[in-house]
């Protein structure tokens, strides 16, 4: 079966190839982004491949029904860009890759709070140009800071067992609390309370309704000032207005973020010979106390060679005529 891979870099063909060797999967790759634009590419293919900054709204899903395409591989875990209701309508079915190395981005939430606390990335620069001042570069011990755990799914877990290695006090916030954390000593608590009492709040929940602006001007106000706050998990979890005015005032002491509500048309491309026309954006990259890295949290040999063996397995099981194992369903 021929299959569409819409927004492909040269990662993503790599593992995408080596793991449909020996398969009837063929790829097709396309750079650019799956959009109401590019939708004609896919309309001679049974199955597209998909990734988090695609659009499937109604419109583009719409658009797909009238070709051939009855099947999305999403190659991650998010599908809040994909209007699910719709696909059902139209008979298209939606697979995603539910967990693929959820160590990459417990990690990399780890490795934003180091960098922001002891400014390894301002130390660099400085070295390089023969600077040894270590003026400005104070930070604190980790040791006996209270963090808190909103989300203690597969990632939320490692995190916290992250945190506690390096002797912090743990909070914890989810409809359904994790035993692994409990075990840690983490105490679950309500979201009012995780707020006040954190040193430092890492995001690991889902983007849902109830989850979007979860971090707003009211939950910014809560926290302790000068608090530092990480998202690896959904841009939108966090009113980026909201934070820089956050920012603005001193209430939030650090932000580091991997995701961003409006990505799409920023990252996983080269925009360093362009003007951003993003304002809020480019107002957050003003702050010294402002970490950004590209939704790169995931980018790890382990992970990408799981979402490329689970997206080809999803496309064998369609292919076979099986239920889907991993099918997005609405409720």
């Amino acid at each position: 079966m021929k299959v569409a891979v819409f927004g492909t870099k040269s990662y993503d063909r790599q593992f995408l190839e080596e793991a449909a060797r020996g398969t009837e999967i063929h790829w097709h790759f396309f750079e650019p982004r799956l959009t109401e634009t590019t939708v004609p590419l896919a309309h001679p293919y049974q199955a597209i491949c998909c990734f988090v900054n695609d659009v499937l709204t109604s419109e583009v899903l719409e658009k797909l029904a009238q070709g051939q395409t009855r099947m999305i591989a999403m190659r991650c875990a998010g599908y809040n860009n994909v209007d699910l209701a719709k696909a059902k309508e139209l008979g298209i079915q939606v697979a995603r890759v539910p967990a693929y190395s959820p160590y990459a981005v417990a990690e990399h939430a780890a490795g934003l709070i180091l960098t922001l606390n002891r400014k390894y990335h301002k130390a660099y620069n400085r070295v390089r140009e023969g600077n040894f001042s270590i003026e400005g570069l104070l930070g604190f011990d980790l040791h006996g800071k209270t963090v808190g755990v909103i989300g203690t799914g597969k990632i939320g877990q490692l995190f916290a067992k992250i945190m506690h290695g390096f002797g912090c006090e743990l909070l914890a916030y989810d409809i359904q609390p994790a035993e692994e954390c409990t075990e840690l000593g983490a105490k679950y608590v309500s979201l009012d309370e995780l707020f006040a009492r954190s040193d430092i709040i890492s995001l690991h929940c889902p983007l849902l309704p109830a989850t979007k602006h979860l971090v707003s001007d009211k939950a910014i106000a809560q926290m302790k000032r000068g608090v530092m706050l990480i998202n690896t998990s959904r841009g939108a979890l966090i009113d980026t207005k909201a934070a820089v005015a956050g920012l603005k005032s001193g209430q939030i002491g650090y932000l580091g973020i991997d995701v961003y509500e409006e990505e799409a048309d920023l990252f996983f491309e080269n925009k360093s010979e362009t003007v951003i026309q993003d304002d809020v954006f480019a107002r957050l990259m003003t702050f010294p106390n402002v970490l950004v890295t590209g939704h790169q949290a995931f980018f790890t040999e382990n992970a990408l060679q799981a979402i490329a063996e689970v997206t080809v397995e999803n496309l064998q099981e369609f292919v076979a005529g099986k239920t889907l194992s991993r099918e997005v369903k609405i409720d």
